[in-house]
């Protein structure tokens, strides 16, 4: 079997060289390049991605770690990192926890064993225990959409989550209501903290009382639409039940409108329904949910650059970088003033 260094030997270079010429470096000459190439050719060398990775120490992989595939937010932002990931010749493993923290552990340890080149990171359980294997290994790291307690020096792209819980609150009281409900996922999730966070803000703006019985937190740490189901259930079956129920992310709204087809209510006459991010094969189809729309797409090409200039040192910086992304109301049918 030709190897490597076979064709190192025969073009008369290092193996470095042959390395970069198979790589398609720029820090090559045209003639040595045009030698290793004529070298391949006489001697039908197949380049072994595995041995390519060990001399180089790189694999020209990314692991993306996300908390639900399933959801169309994450599914957009895989599109925005692969897309980016190719087209600078990274190839993407994407890792699926389902907001299962022994899930997230596995697939991190088995990233770390794969010798991933970077890992871009959606926290299912907010915490830092689970990079640990990354961190010994100096692999980089970019959190995406979630911030992680006592992580405070790594890149990070997000969502103003606050501002965009905000946003909607502010957007039912402004039709009237004052009795608004939200169901969101574990507050060890930081998403979900932003979230309660900027629908008591408005509230508080309002001076409208916060009723700690309209606010439902799934215990499990899911933003699934089952949660989103059970949780509206429960608000209303409240003696002051809610006149608008927030979904804490599209699928929980999607929870949160079967709820309410159950009671026998109609949105938006009988409640007002909102949501956190858009469910995009709905809205193209039939425009009806209110929503704060995160720029996903965008979200995962800016993760990617990030990480990509990490793992080739093109910057040189060394600060933590922070990207805030600003989510837009988009005002559809689902909401309406209160009946009464």
């Amino acid at each position: 079997m030709v190897t490597i260094k076979d064709v190192a030997k025969r073009a008369g270079v290092s193996v470095m060289t042959v390395s970069r010429v198979i790589n398609g470096s720029k820090n090559v000459s045209e003639s040595t390049r045009k030698k290793v190439l004529k070298a391949i050719e006489e001697l039908g060398y197949v380049p072994n991605s595995v041995a390519r990775s060990l001399v180089l120490k790189k694999t020209s992989t990314i692991g993306l770690v996300i908390s639900d595939i399933t959801n169309p937010f994450f599914t957009t932002i895989a599109r925005g990192v692969e897309d980016t990931a190719i087209s600078e010749h990274y190839t993407v493993i994407i890792c699926s926890t389902d907001e299962n923290p022994e899930k997230e552990l596995m697939y991190v340890e088995v990233l770390a064993k794969s010798k991933v080149d970077g890992v871009i990171y959606a926290s299912a359980s907010g915490k830092k225990a689970p990079l640990k294997s990354l961190f010994l290994k100096n692999i980089p790291i970019v959190l995406i959409d979630r911030t992680i307690e006592g992580v405070n020096d790594l890149d990070i792209v997000r969502g103003d989550s606050v501002y965009g819980a905000y946003l909607l609150t502010k957007h039912l009281i402004e039709l009237g209501h004052k009795r608004i409900g939200i169901v969101v996922g574990s507050t060890f999730i930081s998403t979900a903290r932003d979230r309660v966070e900027g629908y008591k803000k408005a509230l508080n703006e309002a001076k409208i009382p916060i009723d700690d019985s309209l606010i439902k937190i799934s215990e499990r740490s899911k933003f699934s639409k089952e949660d989103g189901y059970r949780l509206t259930k429960e608000l209303l079956e409240i003696k002051d039940p809610p006149t608008a129920v927030f979904g804490g992310n599209n699928l929980m709204a999607i929870g949160a409108m079967l709820a309410i087809k159950e009671k026998g209510l109609e949105i938006p006459d009988d409640i007002s329904l909102v949501s956190f991010d858009d469910i995009e094969s709905l809205s193209e189809v039939y425009p009806f949910l209110t929503v704060v729309k995160q720029p996903a797409y965008t979200m995962g090409v800016l993760a990617a650059e990030l990480l990509i200039r990490r793992i080739e040192n093109i910057d040189k910086i060394q600060e933590k970088r922070e990207i805030m992304l600003t989510p837009e109301l988009i005002i559809r049918k689902s909401t309406a003033p209160p009946k009464n």
